[in-house]
């Protein structure tokens, strides 16, 4: 039976490959989930460095760098990682690995074969793959696409017929596009979708609201046919929230940090129109 397109906590799947080989796997927990896959000897999963959580005695792990071609120049200017890991069962029998999320984070399995062999992605939502899965970057290169942030022009294209895994915050949604088919999303709530899909973004509201920061001011237009994969809570958006939350009780703990911080600007105001004042008198 191929994998579907999401799995539920607690619940096991077995992937079956072009070559009709057999992996099961098992995504643990509702949040910060856990992905445990089986591997025959010999069997090998490509994830990315620093998901390993837990592993059997006779799976071996080795660091190895991302081919030339696949590494590009994007991926190093933005900082992103040059390596993944390897974890091969090199025992005689059964093993198994397990594969931890980043963050708060749902994992979601990607039958490829299903999608055509291609699926582009956020940056950073790989987790690993099993069998025929290349993983590259490419950079969107209409000028209109091209927003603030690498998130905005910097995804991740799979490609091949193997499984693949990736990472969503939050609650997920998959919307199916008919031809011609559109549906506004904001820009940091794609996860994922078909090489099939038509993407426009575009900034909202007047320039203020791009150069201040605000909340949803990218939105992408998608157009069907196609397959999309949407995600509530962004990791970026979880950080601001955090962040915020931690500096809020500082000022609710100081209620005159307000009129300090208003009598420092009208003494300022008042020492530079003094100095203006005499400065015309002489």
């Amino acid at each position: 039976m191929a994998a579907p397109f999401f799995a539920t906590p607690f619940q096991p799947y077995v992937y079956q490959s072009p070559q009709d080989a057999m992996i099961p796997f098992q995504i643990l927990g509702g949040e910060a989930q856990v992905l445990q896959i089986m591997l025959k000897p010999q069997e090998k999963v490509i994830a990315k460095p620093g998901s390993m959580c837990y592993m059997s005695g006779s799976v071996q792990m080795e660091n190895v760098y991302l081919p030339e071609n696949e590494l590009g120049m994007w991926q190093w200017l933005f900082g992103k990682s040059a390596t993944s890991i390897v974890l091969l069962n090199s025992g005689s029998s059964d093993g198994f690995v397990g594969i931890a999320a980043p963050s708060l984070a749902r994992i979601l399995p990607i039958d490829l074969a299903m999608f055509g062999g291609e699926m582009l992605c956020q940056p950073d939502a790989f987790l690993c793959s099993v069998n025929d899965v290349k993983v590259s970057n490419t950079v969107d290169q209409r000028a209109r696409n091209v927003i603030h942030g690498a998130e905005g022009f910097l995804r991740q294209k799979l490609t091949g017929q193997g499984l693949a895994f990736i990472v969503a915050g939050g609650s997920v949604v998959q919307k199916n596009l008919e031809v011609g088919e559109e549906l506004a999303v904001d820009v940091s709530c794609i996860v994922a979708l078909t090489s099939t899909v038509n993407v426009q973004v575009k900034y909202n509201g007047p320039v203020r609201r791009v150069v201040f920061g605000s909340d949803n001011v990218v939105t992408a237009t998608l157009k069907g046919p196609g397959i999309v994969f949407i995600q509530s809570l962004p990791f970026h958006r979880l950080s601001q929230r955090i962040a915020r939350a931690v500096a809020s009780p500082n000022m609710r703990e100081n209620p005159k940090f307000f009129i300090q911080i208003a009598l420092f600007f009208f003494l300022a105001y008042v020492v530079i129109v003094s100095s203006l004042i005499l400065t015309e008198c002489l």
